[in-house]
């Protein structure tokens, strides 16, 4: 027994439509827009002192690079589709690219896997020159229409000797960019792993340089405990100091961001960092596609209600 649609029936009609418009969701249609679109490169700071646990998730204490990931991974959700992400690392004396820019909704995945992977053993040195690392990100990306974005909280192991510091003068304004400080204001202890990544305590005083131990001292040979030129440059006595402790060098951060044309922001929470990327001087017009299956799935829906009304 064949059943034949009566077509004159306006609710058979009235089916087909809504049929047809659900059809047209499984083909995901979109139409392009006008946005501002960012194309950012990430390069964050893995030195120890960023285990530092001075930021606060859900009332927890968690080290600033764990805060600066979780900063990082909602700001992916806020960019706009056609945005574009590349993620880097920095220790020692230099930077390094994990990955180019991606699209960010196409490649959500991945990049979101890569910044939940980042973490402080991925460093192949244990020493923080942070104005090195800022020269070598510059010079690599001096050629490149990308937007630096270079998280650190200032604190280089050792402390920087004043007369052997980079020179950022022939870099300046060839990278647009912000540097993001990240830290309190108070000193922290520095939590302390062994090789397999177990938690050891805190870093000593004993457990850290507090002064630079290359090539010449920046002070007065006269003002130097134990001064010999040849076999004691920096004195015959042992340095103390505070560097077991961590804390934000922001006026540090400042001077570096200046020297090189960069701007300064400082790391509070996640709205901090939408505010300090999302600005007009780091956007370029352009289209990004905008998924319209939701207007055909509302039609369907008023169309399958119309059924039931003359």
């Amino acid at each position: 027994m064949s059943i034949t649609p009566n077509l004159r029936d306006y609710r058979f009609w009235l089916l087909a439509a809504a049929l047809l418009s659900l059809l047209l969701v499984f083909f995901h249609p979109q139409t392009s827009a006008p946005a501002s679109l960012y194309r950012l490169t990430f390069i964050v700071d893995i030195t120890r002192s960023m285990n530092t646990e001075d930021y606060q998730l859900e009332r927890q204490p968690v080290g600033r690079l764990q805060f600066v990931k979780q900063a990082l991974r909602q700001e992916l959700l806020k960019l706009p589709c056609g945005s574009e992400v590349g993620l880097g690392l920095f220790t020692e004396r230099r930077s390094t690219l994990l990955f180019e820019p991606i699209e960010v909704c196409s490649g959500f995945a991945e990049i979101d896997a890569a910044l939940a992977a980042l973490d402080w053993r991925m460093a192949w040195a244990a020493d923080s020159r942070i104005a090195s690392g800022l020269l070598s990100t510059l010079e690599m990306l001096k050629d490149q229409d990308q937007t630096l974005v270079f998280f650190s909280d200032g604190q280089e192991a050792p402390p920087p000797n004043p007369r052997y510091k980079p020179d950022l003068s022939a870099l300046k304004d060839k990278v647009a960019g912000i540097i993001i400080g990240v830290g309190g204001d108070q000193l922290s202890p520095i939590p302390k792993f062994d090789a397999k990544g177990q938690r050891q305590g805190f870093y000593k005083p004993e457990d850290v340089p507090h002064r630079s131990s290359f090539g010449e001292s920046d002070l007065n040979p006269e003002k130097i405990q134990g001064y010999n030129a040849r076999n004691a440059p920096f004195g015959s006595e042992a340095a103390s100091g505070d560097e077991h402790l961590s804390r934000l060098h922001e006026s540090y951060l400042r001077q570096l961001a200046a020297e090189s044309g960069l701007q300064y922001r400082r790391l509070t929470d996640a709205d901090s960092l939408d505010q300090a990327l999302q600005q007009a001087e780091f956007a370029k017009p352009g289209q990004h596609l905008v998924d319209t299956s939701w207007r055909y799935a509302g039609l369907a829906l008023l169309l399958l209600a119309a059924v039931y009304f003359r």
